[in-house]
């Protein structure tokens, strides 16, 4: 199948795009496109792949699935455009950068700037129907990414994996962590934040790996 995503990706998954999940979620995905209003917009389904290629990525961020409202998905977890409010879960990131590293608060809500660095904004499903959140769930979304989480894994070495809230934690299990660092605590969501995301010290603790490991620290 000619999938449009950036080309390291593509090789890196090459068995994917012929499985027949993968064509089964293609049609899925096309028709839903297609009948309803879907998020992000088509052309940025595989925009966390297309903006950090396969040897660049250095940090991987785990989210669940897309923003459902209206012009908030850009590709990228966590991320919004940046004439778009920022979300509470976002803003509780910027918070602990801000508490963990003295890094002042951003203006926007678009982590463009992160992806371009080498951080892998990767949620666990690139699609959702407006307003239904979780509506692109068990379409096989997840046994794509998971594909690109077990590459990284067992491809590279010396990458932080960054799992937050019991979704992502559950991905632990795909990471060989004599490889890699793994940081897991609980989700920004304001529901969560203050039961272990504040305080956590991630973005810190990523620089500091990466240096060990001889690589630029992210500019968080």
């Amino acid at each position: 199948m000619n999938v449009k995503i950036e080309p390291s990706w593509h090789q890196a998954l090459a068995s994917e795009w012929e499985s027949p999940y993968f064509s089964d979620l293609a049609r899925f995905v096309h028709e839903q496109y297609r009948t309803h209003t879907i998020y992000p917009p088509a052309r940025k389904i595989f925009a966390a792949f297309d903006a950090c290629p396969f040897n660049d990525v250095k940090v991987v961020i785990l989210g669940q699935d897309p923003y459902h409202g209206p012009g908030q998905a850009n590709g990228l977890c966590f991320s919004v455009e940046k004439e778009v409010a920022i979300p509470r879960s976002l803003v509780n990131i910027f918070k602990e950068i801000h508490d963990d590293t003295g890094a002042p608060i951003p203006a926007d809500g678009d982590l463009t700037r992160w992806a371009r660095q080498g951080v892998l904004l990767l949620n666990a499903t690139l699609t959702v129907r407006a307003h239904e959140a979780g509506s692109h769930q068990g379409k096989g979304w997840e046994q794509l990414t998971d594909a690109a989480i077990r590459e990284l894994s067992r491809q590279r070495s010396g990458l932080v994996f960054i799992l937050w809230g019991a979704y992502a934690g559950r991905k632990r299990e795909l990471i060989d962590q004599s490889r890699h660092l793994v940081l897991s605590s609980a989700h920004p969501s304001p529901l969560s934040a203050s039961r272990g995301f504040f305080g956590n010290h991630h973005f810190t603790r990523t620089n500091d790996y990466l240096i060990k490991q001889g690589k630029t620290p992210i500019e968080w």
